[in-house]
């Protein structure tokens, strides 16, 4: 395994401070340790805190079959209220099998997961009810889980959300808390295997982090966006990949971009395969937005929701989402001609289908002559960024044409291709000609056709399939027949009428 580059992830130096083993009974209850410091230790005052939280926070969204939860994990007095947003997506009537309220460790350096089956968790408000049949299972069944109790005693991260349950929910729940020490990806891969046939109605995971800390107010919103966009993605590589940049930007003070950044990975590892998961993001603040809080260093706090489509009924964009990235089209270009940049946009102003990572590509005609082309076939960013990105680069960027000028604008055609999010696909009897295109991956090497090759070229699938792999992955005539074939499609939309 390749360990993640330190100075990158600036976790292990700053937040795992090895010590020494706790003493712990078998069988003894996990009695508060931040209580007094993170949140009120009466139980009265603790209730009339979180009274006034939830008050304040964010209302639930109502969002269908939510399946796990992104809450901040610092005093209540900074990040109470997002948390309070967070936990307010939840249903305070549902029932559920099992809570798994999931947190990174800080005070102790492994290697893995630990599960508490020693006893239950206790706070202000009482007893939280730990599943220790199978918190034991995962450790017995498991390579990844251990039962070591040093990691829970002094940790803060599972404990300050317990307290949000007992107020929230109206019915028993159980919990299956986990505390996380990981200094390598694929540790959080091997936890997600154990963990995903758990995700699903019946139960509900706690994610808990706190994002950026230390920055600027300024710097913290710049990263805490990047690293938001790369978890509402659903992918695992955007999030390892953001993280990277954030850290290689030099941005003074920024000692992480997530400080649990291993217990998102580990949820994006169970959801990313997933067209029927949906990340929300709900609410963003952070330390300098409290009344206590210092802006020349902050940390930062995303509520974020992840639910479950009640029917995948395929990628579609309606009116006014392709109102809005044609406003967004327009909007950059604009912004871009007048002050060389590009306008800061809030992802919680649009939808979710905006919000999914998907590749587009902008055109932009003049007098129904080509103006400019360029496009972006990854999925590292949301709809909306790339457009916003592929917008200004068809004006300025595009080297057939001289950069558009602000002269222009108004008689400018905007016309936008979105290719949808990419499928695996095991069988090319999956591969409609004219309707998909392709990707052929194999290794480091890949290649793709958009689907109007197909069309005219009058290609047989297996020239399709055959032209790709050779002229475009450049892995031979036959490469793709033991390769990674995926297929997506392209909707094409524009200003004009009748695009």
């Amino acid at each position: 395994m390749k360990k993640l580059d330190i100075n990158v992830i600036s976790i292990l130096s700053l937040f795992i401070v090895v010590s020494s083993c706790h003493a712990q009974e078998v069988g003894a209850d996990r009695q508060p340790a931040v209580a007094g410091q993170f949140y009120p230790s009466n139980k009265d005052e603790l209730r009339s805190t979180l009274k006034r939280l939830f008050s304040e926070a964010v209302p639930a969204k109502h969002l269908p079959n939510v399946v796990a939860i992104i809450s901040p994990h610092a005093g209540y007095p900074y990040s109470g209220g997002v948390a309070a947003s967070s936990f307010n997506q939840i249903d305070p009537a549902a029932q559920y099998d099992n809570i798994f309220v999931i947190g990174p460790s800080h005070h102790v350096g492994f290697e893995g997961a630990s599960v508490y089956a020693s006893g239950d968790y206790v706070t202000p408000l009482g007893k939280v009810k730990v599943n220790k049949e199978l918190a034991k299972q995962l450790i017995k069944s498991s390579t990844v889980f251990t039962s070591r109790t040093d990691a829970h005693v002094s940790e803060h991260s599972v404990e300050v959300q317990l307290p949000f349950l007992q107020y929230v929910l109206k019915k028993d729940f159980r919990i299956v808390p986990i505390v996380i020490g990981a200094n390598v990806p694929e540790t959080c891969e091997l936890i997600a295997k154990d963990l995903r046939p758990y995700l699903n109605q019946k139960n509900l995971f706690v994610i808990s982090t706190d994002f950026s800390h230390y920055p600027t107010y300024e710097d913290a919103k710049s990263v805490d966006r990047a690293t938001a966009d790369a978890v509402l993605s659903n992918s695992a590589t955007n999030l390892i990949n953001a993280i990277d940049r954030n850290a290689r930007k030099n941005i003074p003070n920024l000692s992480t971009s997530m400080c649990g950044w291993s217990c998102v990975l580990t949820l994006l590892y169970m959801t990313q395969d997933s067209l029927q998961i949906a990340f929300t993001p709900i609410e963003y603040k952070n330390s300098g937005d409290a009344s206590i809080g210092d802006k020349r260093q902050v940390v930062g706090y995303h509520a974020i929701a992840v639910s479950l489509k009640e029917k995948d009924s395929g990628f579609n964009l309606n009116d006014k989402e392709k109102k809005d990235l044609l406003a967004i089209a327009r909007d950059a270009i604009d912004h871009h001609l007048k002050h060389e940049n590009t306008p800061e946009l809030d992802a919680a102003q649009y939808s979710e289908v905006l919000r999914i990572p998907c590749g587009a590509f902008v055109t932009l005609n003049k007098h129904h002559a080509l103006r400019g082309c360029i496009g972006h076939f990854g999925s590292e960013m949301p709809l909306f960024r790339v457009v916003q990105e592929m917008a200004v680069a068809a004006a300025v960027q595009d080297y057939r044409f001289p950069p558009v000028e602000l002269n222009e604008m108004e008689d400018l055609d905007i016309e936008i291709s979105v290719l949808t999010p990419m499928k695996k696909v095991s069988s090319i009897d999956e591969i409609e000609l004219g309707k998909h295109g392709i990707y052929i991956r194999k290794g480091a090497q890949g290649g793709t056709f958009l689907p109007q090759v197909a069309t005219e070229t009058g290609w047989t699938k297996e020239e399709f399939l055959g032209h790709c792999a050779q002229d475009k992955a450049g892995i031979g005539w036959d490469g793709w027949k033991n390769a990674d074939i995926f297929i997506y499609e392209a909707l094409v939309f524009g200003e004009r009428e009748g695009n």
